[in-house]
């Protein structure tokens, strides 16, 4: 008999007319061309197409001008090289400039996806029993790219929940390179992607053990120029991309959550950031970090990362490397288990692992702890984000797949001391694709990043065939005690 499970009746929409105003360019030569077609301009003209145009996207971006001007500095080096002084332009003429590299983009227009849900660092201004939480979502566009949104929710002491409507505006955070990598780390990353060996030699005798962006970025240049072999370009074109999975990210304190995008930055994330699993994570001392796993793609490589915060605003990402950070579905539990950090994978496809660390950062020597059992998980199983700490045992929320590619939420769980050691699982899945629920983007899938523990009840937030998201909650204590029978 499968557990009662009730469905939230509160779905999660994307909103397709959120756009951000992104930088856009289609190579040196046109652009080039583009600016001295501009700056030929004169001041009158020049003011007689901004002005409208300002006034137009004002109205859909938060200081569309700052977007516009950044975007014009952006191609400063082509503004020098089509015979223009950069700093002698005046505000008008570089706002043009930057307009014409500039385009929206509507994040959500493609599909909505893969909730992760966590407690709000703000838990200010509630009433008793109410949790402040903020939920994360993969949103795909424009060409199937993906990148993270946020909503933040309310869940009241009858477990039920109460989603604040998005804001007007969506902002991307600004770069920010980190200052100092480490060597050892960096080229261990660069070897999983595969860059040749000795060039890597090559590159790295000019660089100390501790270097900068700056320097990375100017020894390979350097190399660039003199090299015509295609393959090795490309290796040099990696290297450059892979110190880019090395940053730091910042929001403006004005944005509200659901303001802030978390887009591809790199060549590594040129084709999406998928399924981030947030968790709250704490250490040895009671300082709360959160964490999430999340899978870089760029059509070819499939890069796991890391992404740190304590506050939602800034944000800091590195790859994760070694054996076990390979493919998706790495998982990071919320606190060190006998001393060392503890990570669920996927490393195969088909079965979950286990991964223990000394550094966050580094993984190997994945242990199988589950495979396929039943009917409706045959094809694969893996993790539906973090585990979850309680008396009993670290309760896993898993996804499987079973016949005609129908995807399944079911439960674990695991030995608190010794998670490889399996107490129980649901010999059916707590989540099946309701009839409404099956037509979609991708139909015939549910799909969680991530739940939470609230009065009792176990909140499941799930994607619905890709399209939209909604949640469902059962008694806690009733499905522990069916995983300790055996399922």
């Amino acid at each position: 008999m499968r557990l009662t499970v009730e469905r939230k009746p509160v779905k999660v929409l994307p909103d397709t007319k959120r756009v951000i105003a992104r930088f856009f360019f289609n190579g040196d030569e046109r652009a080039i061309e583009l600016i001295k077609k501009i700056l030929v301009l004169d001041k009158e003209e020049i003011f007689s197409l901004i002005s409208p145009l300002l006034q137009d996207f004002s109205k859909r971006h938060r200081n569309i001008t700052r977007k516009l001007l950044r975007n014009c500095e952006r191609v400063k080096r082509y503004i020098v090289a089509a015979g223009f002084d950069y700093d002698a332009l005046d505000e008008n003429a570089k706002l043009l400039i930057g307009s014409y590299f500039t385009h929206e983009y509507s994040i959500e227009s493609a599909a909505f996806f893969n909730p992760s849900i966590v407690p709000d660092p703000d838990q200010t201004n509630l009433e008793e029993g109410q949790l402040r939480v903020i939920i994360s979502f993969r949103a795909v566009g424009e060409g199937h790219v993906s990148s993270v949104v946020f909503r933040r929710a309310i869940i009241d002491r009858n477990s039920n929940i109460t989603v604040i409507p998005a804001g007007n505006y969506i902002d991307e955070a600004e770069k920010v390179h980190n200052l100092v990598y480490h060597k050892r780390l960096f080229l261990a990353k660069a070897r999983e992607a595969e860059i040749d060996e000795k060039f890597l030699q090559i590159v790295t005798t000019q660089l100390e053990d501790r270097f900068d962006y700056d320097q990375l970025k100017n020894v390979v240049i350097d190399a660039r120029s003199e090299i015509d072999d295609p393959e090795t370009l490309r290796d040099l074109n990696l290297i450059l991309a892979l110190s880019d999975s090395y940053r730091r990210i910042t929001f403006s304190k004005d944005t509200d959550i659901s303001d802030r995008v978390i887009f591809p930055i790199s060549d590594f994330e040129s084709k999406g950031i998928e399924d981030a699993r947030f968790v709250k994570y704490f250490d040895e001392n009671g300082k709360a970090t959160y964490y999430a796993t999340y899978t870089a793609y760029d059509g070819v490589h499939i890069m796991p990362k890391l992404l740190r915060t304590t506050d939602f605003y800034e944000f800091k990402t590195s790859p994760l490397n070694g054996a076990g950070a390979k493919n998706k579905n790495l998982a990071l539990f919320p606190r060190k288990i006998n001393g060392k950090y503890a990570m669920l994978s996927r490393i195969d496809g088909w079965n979950n692992y286990l991964m223990y660390s000394d550094n966050i950062n580094e993984w190997d020597d994945p242990i199988k702890i589950q495979a396929p059992e039943y009917p409706w998980e045959f094809v694969q199983i893996g993790n539906c984000g973090s585990p979850i700490e309680t008396d009993c045992g670290w309760l896993i929320i898993t996804h499987s797949v079973g016949s005609m590619r129908r995807y399944s939420i079911g439960a674990s769980l695991l030995d608190l001391n010794d998670p490889s050691i399996e107490i129980g699982r649901l010999k059916d899945p707590l989540i099946i694709p309701n009839p409404d629920e099956r037509e979609g983007y991708v139909p015939n899938v549910v799909y969680s990043c991530g739940s939470i523990i609230h009065n009792d009840d176990l909140i499941i937030p799930y994607g619905l065939s890709d399209h939209s998201s909604g949640f469902a909650a059962v008694k806690l204590q009733t499905l522990l005690d069916r995983l300790k029978s055996g399922g």
